[in-house]
């Protein structure tokens, strides 16, 4: 056991990371949630329940970012007329090749007395089977009888069993059960008139927290026999689960919804300009960062402050092409350290970062240094004025105005452009070396570009040394624990769990900024699965300490 000495809180922190006496200051809860599934994870469980090779086809509606995340905007999301016909196409197409030839006999548990008639037998039997996953708790009787009579009913008038078995299963991937992911609630034995989490809502919460997916049947086992209501039993799950090699889609998961990497669904660049900015380009821009990401916090256990500092990465081919990188190996990914003195060092350097915030045709020092300072400062930057004049800053080829830095200096002396601009161009110009794809460049119009800055007192040249700002900045890790406590509840803090999270932020520092140590302190924990009363006050946490609200 590692014994930690050098704050006041250690012994306490000791205690809960390790189960062996009380610690954690009590949160009173937020209200529950019930959140849409995000497309990913609708594509992951089919993948998980059925196999990787059932095809998901068809168009999901957006979800709506909401402080910050998209797993918080989906504990706010709908299903419009529009998207639920989207869902019926899709359901009919998974559940036609569930019960296909080609897979019947490995998803289907019974063969039916005859392929061209009802059997209510084998339909329970496949229905049994998969509802309690799909629904992520157990299926109550009258549900599988109903099932079982309308798959029935089904193959009856088309005389086909496995149509009938298909239309029951369909009808079960539309329903709110499956599309929804609810909490529910139950008496709490240890706080009378309070409820908490039953045990199959607590396992959904860690399944989508972990792994991006529902819970597998060893963790459904655990809620079924009471064990996730105990720390001994949770903490064995948890282990369990963080010690999987599918702690890595979990994690990936939760930065890709951080990175904001959903918008690259619609980003476009100006083939003319940059022409080596191809769809292949796009893609692998966001898995190299991921990579990265899992690479440095997952299989190497680092710290998450050194995201913004690391030379290692890895390299396909056609980022080779942007990055200037010769790649041996085209078709596939290979380790690659940038050199020490290359001016590329952190993820903010990487093309997944800078090339999606610019313009299609330019680079863009604002939209960076906003970026930066809403994705990993959490410090929200205000919409500009409606009535702002873009004009000089758009226009690149003005003679008086050759660098963006010149362009923006023109530009923010209007009283109403320079508070904003104040807090992000000196981090977004020190990214100007990178143009609107992410390649590297020393002049824009034959004049040298300037990528100095100064940030709350820290002065700073080039893009590495930004990475260094960043690193150093303690909000950048109260941003990253508020994120992801947001993330894993679907929800901002709420007002009463300021001490919560303070005790969360000590937590993530005393083991070194390590993410699996702070997703093990965020699942063993009581906060977690708090619940709180019926008109239980719910407004959100300021941003952490020394961020702009």
């Amino acid at each position: 056991m590692r014994i930690f000495l050098r704050h006041g809180i250690a012994a306490t922190l000791a205690l809960a990371l390790f189960g062996c006496g009380p610690g954690e200051p009590q949160s009173p809860g937020g209200a529950p949630q019930v959140r849409r599934l995000t497309e990913e994870q609708y594509r992951q469980v089919i993948a998980d329940l059925f196999g990787k090779d059932i095809k998901v086809a068809g168009h999901f509606d957006p979800l709506n970012r909401t402080d910050g995340l998209l797993e918080i905007g989906a504990s706010r999301a709908a299903i419009t007329s529009s998207a639920f016909e989207q869902y019926d196409l899709i359901a009919r197409q998974v559940a036609a090749q569930v019960v296909d030839a080609d897979h019947r006999e490995v998803l289907v548990p019974c063969s039916p007395a005859s392929d061209s008639a009802p059997d209510a037998a084998c339909a329970k039997a496949f229905f049994a089977r998969i509802g309690p996953l799909l629904y992520r708790r157990p299926l109550e009787a009258k549900t599988l009888e109903r099932l079982v009579d309308v798959s029935g009913v089904a193959a009856a008038s088309v005389h086909d069993f496995y149509a009938g078995l298909a239309f029951g299963l369909a009808g079960m991937l539309e329903t709110p059960e499956f599309l929804f992911v609810a909490d529910y609630t139950e008496p709490d034995p240890d706080r009378p008139g309070g409820h908490r989490l039953d045990a199959y809502s607590r396992a959904s919460r860690l399944s989508f927290l972990l792994w991006d997916t529902m819970p597998d049947a060893a963790l459904m086992k655990a809620a079924q026999d009471g064990d996730l209501n105990s720390k001994r039993g949770l903490r064995r799950q948890v282990d369990r689960m963080l010690a999987s090699p599918r702690l890595d889609a979990g994690v990936r998961a939760f930065f890709s919804d951080m990175l904001g990497f959903d918008t690259f669904d619609t980003l476009a660049k100006d083939p003319i300009i940059y022409p080596a900015f191809v769809q292949s380009v796009a893609d692998d821009a966001q898995e190299q960062t991921l990579r990265t990401i899992t690479n440095l916090l997952i299989a190497n256990k680092g710290d998450y402050r050194d995201l913004f500092t690391t030379r290692d990465t890895v390299m396909s081919g056609p980022l080779g092409l942007l990055y200037d990188v010769p790649v041996t190996k085209p078709d596939g990914w290979v380790p690659y350290r940038f050199p020490d003195d290359d001016p590329r060092a952190g993820i903010i350097t990487q093309l997944s970062f800078v090339a999606l915030h610019s313009h299609p045709g330019r680079s863009s020092a604002t939209l960076r240094g906003k970026a930066v300072r809403e994705i990993f400062l959490c410090q929200k930057v205000p919409d500009p004025p409606g009535n702002v004049n873009f004009a000089l800053v758009q226009d690149t080829k003005n003679p008086n105005y050759k660098t963006a830095r010149q362009r923006l200096t023109a530009h923010r002396s209007a009283p109403t452009c320079a508070g904003c601009h104040k807090i992000m161009d000196p981090m977004g110009l020190a990214l100007e070396n990178f143009d609107g794809a992410g390649q590297y460049r020393t002049v824009e119009n034959d004049v040298p570009i300037d990528a100095s800055g100064e940030v709350d007192g820290v002065k700073f040249q080039g893009a590495a040394e930004l990475g260094k700002v960043v690193h150093d900045n303690p909000v950048t890790t109260s941003c990253l624990v508020n994120r992801l406590y947001g993330y894993a509840v679907g929800r901002p803090p709420v007002a009463g769990e300021k001490d919560w999270m303070k005790y969360l932020q000590a937590g993530f520092a005393e083991n070194g900024y390590r993410v699996p140590d702070l997703l093990r302190l965020i699942a063993t924990s009581d906060a977690f699965y708090a619940i709180a009363p019926a008109g239980a006050q719910s407004a959100s946490e300021p941003s952490p300490t020394g961020a702009r609200s």
